[in-house]
């Protein structure tokens, strides 16, 4: 990875291929993050006897510019190849992600319903973004690279790794991602855990909510986390959110570990 461009280079951020149970766990990072984002959770379910896998999105983990240059298919390209390397070795494969990563997730649930069940981490299904705001990120993209990244150094973001800047032809790319994933919502069928930060300035209040009245799951458990922003699953109730998704994983997979 290019260190000098991220923000936490020190840290561990590099994909991951922990091999453990016959049970797969596919864990996708955000947007303008690295694996980092997802590798305590990792940690906690591969201790628990599950396969956890965290592959880093292109455009991701190098420079700002890569990430203006990629298009929302290369990310599900990604997720593709993770999710069928994980089948081959696995009997069953749970989806997963923060942010981005899960609205990719989500794809992947819509798009091969053999997935065992979804964790949706704070879905960037929307972002809090005024119309005006959408608008002129498409105005300014063209000419202005990147946009600071704000709330760097609240909780948790000493275990975060990423980029300091928001890339603003990335973000277009996140649109996109958004606009194809929603109407394919109608084709998620598999238990899905949906957990939120109560202090979420990231994504729109309503993501949550229009995923749960779009998908078809029979068991939809929500949480919302009262301390916690937009990465759940570093912030300061992250304990609570590892505990959630075991509690979750052994009911809706009757087992206690992979």
């Amino acid at each position: 990875m290019t260190s000098s461009q991220l923000y936490n280079p020190h840290i561990e951020g590099e994909p991951f291929l922990w091999q453990s149970g016959k049970t797969g766990v596919l864990l996708l990072h955000g947007l303008t993050a690295t694996p980092a984002e997802v590798i305590p959770l990792g940690r906690v379910l591969h201790a628990a006897g599950y396969t956890v896998m965290g592959p880093l999105l292109p455009g991701h983990g190098t420079t700002p510019a890569d990430l203006n240059r990629v298009h929302w298919r290369d990310w599900v390209a990604t997720a593709e190849g993770a999710y069928r390397q994980l089948t081959d070795m696995c009997d069953r494969v749970v989806v997963g992600g923060e942010s981005t990563g899960a609205v990719l997730a989500l794809w992947l649930a819509a798009t091969h319903p053999d997935a065992a069940a979804v964790l949706a981490f704070a879905p960037a299904l929307k972002l809090a973004l005024s119309r005006w705001d959408v608008w002129r990120t498409y105005l300014a993209a063209p000419f202005v690279a990147a946009v600071p990244k704000p709330g760097l150094g609240g909780p948790g973001s000493d275990l975060w790794q990423g980029y300091p800047v928001n890339p603003l032809r990335g973000i277009i790319q996140l649109f996109g991602l958004q606009k194809a994933v929603r109407p394919r919502l109608k084709d998620v069928h598999q238990p899905l855990l949906l957990v939120e930060g109560a202090n979420d300035k990231t994504i729109a209040g309503e993501c949550v909510p229009v995923i749960r009245a779009a998908v078809q799951s029979q068991v939809v458990e929500t949480h919302i986390l009262p301390q916690s922003s937009h990465v759940v699953i570093l912030d300061k109730e992250r304990e609570q959110a590892f505990a959630i998704t075991l509690k979750f994983l052994a009911r809706v997979l009757g087992e206690r570990s992979g």
